[in-house]
């Protein structure tokens, strides 16, 4: 499945990403929340900044979603702080 991940403010930050295109997602991965545990362990950067000590928002196709959101394919996956500012 094919998705494309966004950061915004600290996320981005943090992680000195912006956004990305995942052309295949491994085997299992199928809710929002699989994609932020997937993401964690990337390393100790990622793991600190969208680990689940954190409190991080996530969207769906620009619409709030829990972690239980199941993924479509194509779909948009952003991830950014409770708070932001302009």
């Amino acid at each position: 499945m094919q998705i494309d991940l966004r950061f915004f403010a600290s996320v981005r930050e943090a992680l000195n990403v912006a956004e990305e295109r995942v052309d295949a997602l491994p085997a299992g991965i199928a809710t929002v929340g699989d994609v932020r545990e997937w993401l964690c362990a990337r390393g100790p950067v990622w793991a600190e900044t969208l680990g689940p000590q954190r409190s991080l928002r996530m969207a769906l196709n620009h619409t709030m979603v829990p972690a239980s959101t199941r993924l479509t394919e194509g779909c948009e996956v952003a991830f950014f702080p409770p708070v932001t500012g302009g």
